[in-house]
């Protein structure tokens, strides 16, 4: 590696942390040496990708070597449109249940009108049962956990087309 933090990386240091990532079954390495920054990726047996920090010095150590390649910027990517609707999250950590027993149809399901005190579902955290509330009247449009699923305080569970 560079012993100058402020020179830029070469592709043998480079091939040395791909070499290392396989070695080591890493998923990614950042590297920063002075302006320049590597980010390395790989997904299972795929080859890791280089994903480059502004600014982007080139990658030859020798200041004679062949003239570096000038990287294309990357084109932005269009986040996907947001479905419509209200989402109804879970107010803790637990486990899911649709319904108050096995054997009971759920509390709500695609189709079901709401209003804020209807109860949409149980969460139970450590062995205590919470009924919740939808908060907001309208329809339910989308179910977007499974019974006995574990949740996350946050999570989204119902998505409900307001009244």
């Amino acid at each position: 590696m560079s012993e100058n933090p402020s020179e830029p990386l070469d592709v043998r240091t480079i091939h040395h942390l791909v070499r290392l990532m396989k070695r080591y079954d890493l998923t990614a390495i950042d590297f920063t040496g002075g302006t320049t920054k590597i980010r390395l990726r790989r997904q299972g047996a795929q080859l890791p990708s280089a994903h480059f920090g502004a600014p982007v010095a080139p990658l030859s150590a020798a200041p004679s070597s062949a003239p570096a390649v000038p990287q294309a910027p990357a084109a932005p990517v269009a986040a996907p449109a947001a479905p419509a609707g209200i989402v109804i999250e879970s107010p803790m950590v637990g486990t899911y249940y649709s319904s108050g027993s096995p054997d009971v149809p759920a509390f709500v399901s695609v189709g079901s009108a709401v209003r804020p005190d209807s109860t949409v579902c149980i969460i139970e955290a450590m062995k205590v049962f919470t009924d919740i509330p939808a908060g907001v009247s309208g329809t339910i449009t989308e179910v977007l956990v499974k019974n006995g699923q574990a949740v996350e305080y946050g999570q989204a569970l119902f998505r409900v087309n307001p009244a």
